[in-house]
């Protein structure tokens, strides 16, 4: 359930941050032209040739640490290092093969993994001339790049994923959902598992952060099978430490972006944080379905729990579609409609709609209730329709993009669901210029 993890490691000051960007296609890391910017680790989902990493920035190596802070952050590159599948050695041509290189190149060969060495800022064929000398390095073959200008990338991810062991050829299987139980440290994740598995599948302890990693089991009942992931719990980003934790962190944000539903656990004497809110959005942001299970619901009083219902859909007003259930895992309280839930809301992702239809509902909804105008401008939808490669996706070929309010935009969205359903699951929208000619014709109906 977790795709491979790259690091990209090296001494403070080489591109490293500049490089995970690149990757990344937007601006992640902080970058700066002073040694150690980077302090926490910072990651990105890349999608290279088809195939999905998660790449991991750190902060700059140093052989021996002067403080307690490069102390931590020489611990978060030992665990990164630990962790990854492949690792890219970052070094800068202009400075050439120094000490603090050799020491590096002398810790990651020990490790037995896949090491990348990356000649970054050649930016000239002066430059280029001098990648040959990394050789001096011991680490194979330097592959020249220039982060910032964006040459050489392509070589180093055929690189990388030349290291990675091939994908199994995908089989046809029978209807299979995967279902994500996420949420914070402590909040009964792994009793919620246990519950449903009717075994004890995963460790349970009153400690916050058993579970290290992601597990996985299979329910079948009838013809219908969920493959269920318990993950670590989702600290507060302050709150993740070096390590472990970090990646602990990160397996369970995979687990959240290869599954269709996930189950966001709370803990009902806690009522509902901001750390709750802000997994909900990051489930809502990369499209999963999603359910909130409000567990320990017994220790809440009888005379509180209107009131708790009450402020928790204050708390879900950007996101009403979301279901809630009340449970308790320990008690196995209302355990049983937790999968066929789970199962209605994966039916509902598969959703598809004739494109006539949408394009007709969508117009109809338009003229019932018209977007404003811009200045002496109004937004005009051309053609509207169900995208094939995205569920939930809806694309609208406007006059122009940039006339959409988000106002309106979530009016659509919500008159989309009105007609539609889509229970549970987050409905996107991608607003596209329609053919020129199209909107000519188009401003002169307008006129």
């Amino acid at each position: 359930m977790t795709g491979p993890i790259v690091a990209i490691v090296g001494r403070p000051n080489v591109g490293k941050s500049t490089l995970l960007n690149r990757l990344a296609g937007r601006r992640i890391a902080v970058v700066a032209d002073l040694p150690g910017t980077t302090r926490d680790r910072v990651f990105a989902f890349v999608s290279w040739q088809g195939r999905d990493l998660a790449v991991v920035d750190t902060g700059g190596w140093q052989g021996k640490p002067q403080g307690s802070l490069e102390e931590k952050v020489r611990q978060q590159v030992d665990a990164a290092i630990t962790q990854a599948d492949v690792i890219i050695f970052l070094v800068d041509v202009k400075d050439g093969v120094i000490a603090s290189d050799e020491n590096i190149a002398d810790t990651l060969r020990a490790t037995n993994r896949p090491v990348i060495l990356t000649v970054n800022k050649v930016d000239s064929a002066k430059q280029a001339n001098q990648v040959a000398d990394f050789y001096r390095l011991g680490m194979g073959e330097p592959i020249a790049i220039s982060a910032h200008h964006n040459l050489g990338i392509d070589d180093l991810m055929n690189a990388v994923l030349a290291c990675l062991p091939s994908q199994p050829v995908s089989i046809s299987e029978p209807a299979k959902a995967k279902v994500a139980i996420v949420g914070r440290p402590n909040v009964g994740k792994s009793t919620l598992l246990n519950a449903l598995l009717g075994q004890e599948r995963a460790i349970v302890n009153e400690c916050p952060g058993t579970t290290r990693d992601s597990l996985d089991a299979m329910i079948r009942w009838g013809d219908k099978e969920i493959l269920l992931v318990d993950t670590a719990g989702i600290k507060r980003r302050g709150k993740v430490a070096a390590g472990v934790d970090y990646y602990s962190l990160l397996r369970a944000l995979q687990a959240i972006n290869r599954c269709d539903v996930a189950l966001l656990v709370i803990d009902a004497g806690e009522f509902v944080t901001a750390q709750d809110m802000h997994i909900a959005g990051y489930i809502i942001e990369v499209g999963r379905g999603v359910m909130l299970v409000v567990n320990k619901w017994d220790l809440v009083a009888r005379e509180q729990r209107q009131r708790f219902k009450q402020g928790l859909e204050r708390r879900l007003r950007f996101a009403p579609y979301i279901p809630v259930m009340y449970i308790s895992a320990k008690l196995k309280l209302a355990i049983n409609e937790i999968l066929p839930q789970a199962w209605e809301i994966w039916q509902e992702k598969q959703k598809r709609l004739p494109g006539s239809e949408v394009d007709e509902v969508v117009k109809q909804v338009i003229a019932s209730y018209p977007p404003p105008r811009t200045g002496s401008r109004r937004l005009h939808v051309i053609r509207a329709y169900q995208d094939e490669s995205q569920t939930a996706t809806f694309v609208l070929e406007v006059n122009d993009p940039k006339l959409v309010h988000f106002s309106y935009q979530r009016y659509l969205q919500n008159r989309l669901r009105g007609r539609f359903g889509f229970r549970g699951v987050p409905l996107k929208l991608i607003f596209t210029r329609a053919a020129r000619r199209i909107n000519k014709r188009t401003n002169v109906r307008a006129q």
